[in-house]
């Protein structure tokens, strides 16, 4: 096999189309993955800011109480009534001896609400209640 002048005149080439494509490949999975990472409890709200607010125990369970701008209740992401409140947390309860109820009002909602959702939980045997708020920003 004879080596002719013609192949010695081209210049190497490195081709990076198919590395770019593997790059945005793994760049899709981490950012798939990252997205299923974060624990959504409730609700999306406009939280009130609390400069006192701190994090909670997080190996007891949990039972997110939300309360939207339009007043309407959520147990868990499930709609409820308020009249059907107090058994339905004593139900997500089940077997537990404590269980955190942590109430998720947007800001806008009717003080007197809150207080009637607080005053529900409070009735329930082995609950700790939480109100959700968040850090102003500095």
């Amino acid at each position: 096999m004879a080596i002719r002048d013609e192949d010695f005149d081209l210049p190497p080439q490195i081709n990076i189309v198919p590395m770019i494509d593997v790059i945005f490949a793994i760049l899709t999975f981490f950012i798939m993955a990252t997205l299923f990472l974060t624990r959504s409890e409730g609700l999306p709200v406009n939280l009130p800011n609390a400069e006192t607010s701190t994090q909670t125990n997080a190996k007891q369970k949990r039972v997110t109480v939300t309360i939207d701008d339009q007043g309407k209740l959520f147990l868990d992401r499930k709609s409820i009534t308020s009249q059907n409140l107090k058994t339905a947390i004593q139900s997500a309860k089940g077997k537990q001896s404590k269980v955190l109820v942590i109430i998720n009002a947007d800001r806008t909602v009717d003080h007197g609400q809150v207080i009637e959702v607080m005053d529900q939980v409070r009735t329930i045997e082995g609950t700790t209640l939480g109100i959700a708020t968040r850090r102003p920003k500095q």
